[in-house]
């Protein structure tokens, strides 16, 4: 290649939503007019899961990690002046991907656009949510058919539009290898075209699996994940070809976004996170034959909050420094031929084709959740394990962690804060829409819904009618419920071998003294209040406080404050931890006190661990909260013995 001809740089895109449709809108505008080239749409959780948002578990959801959705009005709010034929957007929307993408489709015919050109995705990688994220709604098999019917109805109608991204991103968040992160991806990705399959016509499906794309982790071992990259390629070329039958080689190519690594960024030495972002970057971008076709990178002060419209486009400009003002895209792949890549890459490949084999014994994705969830919290004990050892160096945190303040983080304003009147308001328009819309059109649309999926037809078209007549998110998830059920994915806590957690015997000294001390074991309840599906934290403190020789109540993710209190009085448990990473922790924390107050639990301490700014951790601890944890609290250990302390306390206070 001559240095006289660049390629293409990648789209250039940043995750980005919150509060309300039109402030959204408003940051999607001036992102684009300052260079960015595609849409990544982040829902807040009660879209992500099918719920209005005046469901009693919206409750201090709405607006906080994305922006709500509820009906058509919404989203128009949503893309407002922005043409929807010449926009590529990526919407990172699961369960309810089908709903969300009828909504998409219904505004953009509003706007005049013809259909069949519109370029995006919607992730719709149920077994991934079912693995790590937690915004899953249905039992496996209606979501394998879900998916498919999007898969067939783009294929038919949408043609440049990507039914699924596969999502190993979540993978590596949840603690996995690369070797897992490469071999549960390709899984997914194996059952979802199983299903598609036999939905298309034989002569369609090669064009079909061109269709399905990737959402991947770059993490901070550059050279490692360059090579996962690369190794990605190849075995999606292989499965592609040899398990599918798929001739033509451009339809075999890998093609895959990524967002770097969010689960490094540190709360400590926050301004550290920029240099990781940059070199998680390399890793996607260096090598011709592995680069990502779209980039959307964190902010350096996504481990305090919210980032704020500047600190996204300091990420952006990251991005457009690398793609215009180095020669990087004057080039042929740089590392083609290097011996120590071949060497990983290979290695890499032959770990993911072992633990394919496996996952294949089992009959698949679906029949391995289970032992791929437990996997997945055992690697990530060893991974939290190693950092607690100083094993693995994480600066700014377990090695020179002294260092001057940072003049980013000092004063107000440092990170976005949403305006709790967001949620009041919402639930406003959204009764004054159901107020205004014609009733019985939206009750037949519904009715109409229901009868298609119980057919079993697809439930494309009977969805974007729905759209069209005013159906919200809740009621649209309320009949998929109706004809589907509801499903509960497992917490992988109970079967997670052990790893070695630095020295416990102090910590199960401790224990033991205070259980006897108590007549019986301590018994401590984690507790994911909310919509919340992000559960790696609290599984990590279920699994130490089980090795240290606690009894623990987990029952996973999604519970009411309500249902909480309620089992902590059955099981009479000794202490209650929370778990809430998505900004809800003030209204569901004092829901939460509140109702222990009022069932005679006083005397429990309540610990709260999340992404909590130390304003708000000093409202709560004025509440009534023991203790408050944040990223920052990386030592399992220390916080077991607080616990234990806290008990003890409780107990001998009671005596």
């Amino acid at each position: 290649m001559t240095e006289t001809h660049r390629d293409k740089p990648w789209l250039f895109r940043t995750y980005a939503g919150h509060s309300t449709a039109e402030k959204s809108n408003a940051l999607y505008r001036q992102n684009l007019a300052r260079g960015q080239t595609g849409l990544s749409v982040a829902f807040d959780l009660p879209t992500q899961t099918g719920y209005d948002s005046d469901h009693v578990l919206s409750r201090g959801e709405v607006g906080k990690v994305g922006v709500p959705v509820s009906h058509i009005g919404d989203m128009r709010a949503l893309f407002d002046q922005i043409p929807l034929e010449v926009m590529n957007t990526s919407m990172t929307i699961n369960a309810t991907a089908g709903w969300l993408l009828a909504l998409y489709v219904s505004v953009a015919e509003e706007q005049g656009a013809d259909v069949t050109k519109l370029q995006g995705t919607v992730q719709n990688d149920i077994i991934k949510e079912y693995l790590s994220r937690g915004t899953y709604v249905f039992p496996p098999a209606p979501s394998l058919k879900l998916i498919a019917d999007i898969a067939e109805f783009c294929y038919h109608d949408v043609p440049k539009w990507n039914p699924m991204n596969v999502c190993s991103y979540h993978l590596q968040e949840a603690g996995a290898t690369p070797e897992q992160e490469l071999a549960y991806a390709l899984a997914t990705a194996c059952a979802v075209l199983d299903q598609v399959r036999d939905q298309v016509p034989a002569e369609d499906f090669p064009k079909v699996v061109s269709r399905i794309s990737f959402f991947v982790n770059a993490g901070i071992r550059f050279v490692t994940e360059m090579c996962k990259m690369r190794a990605f390629v190849d075995l999606w070329d292989e499965i592609t070809e040899t398990r599918y039958g798929v001739a033509d080689p451009k339809l075999r190519r890998f093609r895959y976004g990524v967002q770097v690594n969010s689960l490094g960024l540190t709360e400590q030495q926050p301004e550290n996170n920029v240099y990781r972002i940059l070199i998680e970057m390399l890793a996607v971008v260096l090598s011709k034959k592995a680069r990502a076709r779209a980039v959307q990178l964190p902010a350096w002060n996504e481990a305090l909050g919210l980032p704020r419209p500047w600190d996204q486009q300091w990420s952006l400009r990251m991005q457009q420094i690398m793609a215009y003002e180095t020669d990087l895209l004057e080039y042929g792949d740089l590392f083609d031929g290097n011996p120590a890549v071949d060497a990983k890459v290979e290695a890499l490949k032959a770990g993911a084709r072992a633990e394919l084999a496996r996952i294949d014994e089992m009959g698949g994705a679906v029949a391995a959740i289970d032992y791929m969830k437990s996997q997945l919290v055992a690697a990530n004990t060893a991974r939290l394990g190693r950092i607690e050892a100083g094993e693995t160096v994480v600066v700014g945190v377990n090695r020179y962690a002294e260092g001057e303040s940072s003049p980013l983080t000092a004063g107000e304003g440092g990170i976005l804060v949403v305006d709790p009147a967001v949620e009041a308001d919402q639930i406003a328009r959204l009764a004054a829409w159901r107020e205004s819309r014609d009733s019985a059109a939206a009750e037949a649309a519904i009715a109409a819904l229901k009868a298609a999926a119980r057919a079993g037809e697809n439930i494309m078209p009977p969805s974007i009618a729905a759209a069209k007549a005013g159906v919200t998110t809740g009621e649209w998830g309320a009949a998929m419920r109706e004809v589907f059920g509801e499903y509960r994915a497992p917490t992988g806590v109970g079967k997670a071998a052990s790893a070695p957690a630095g020295n416990l015997t102090e910590v199960r000294a401790a224990v033991e003294a205070a259980s006897t001390r108590l007549g019986r074991r301590i018994k401590f309840l984690v507790g994911k209040p909310g919509l919340d599906g992000h559960s790696n934290g609290a599984e990590q403190i279920a699994v130490r406080a089980r090795d240290s020789g606690m009894e623990v109540l987990y029952e996973g993710i999604r519970l009411t404050p309500a249902q909480i209190v309620n089992a902590a009085l059955e099981e009479s448990v000794h202490v209650i931890g929370l778990s809430i990473l998505s900004g809800s922790h003030l209204p569901l924390v004092g829901e939460v006190l509140s109702r222990m107050r009022a069932a005679g639990l006083d005397d429990v301490p309540l610990v709260v661990g999340g992404i909590i700014p130390e304003t708000d951790a000093e409202t709560l601890r004025g509440e009534g909260v023991a203790r408050v944890y944040t990223p920052k609290d990386f030592e399992l250990n220390r916080i077991m013995l607080d616990i234990v302390a806290l008990v003890d306390r409780e107990g001998r206070a009671a005596a």
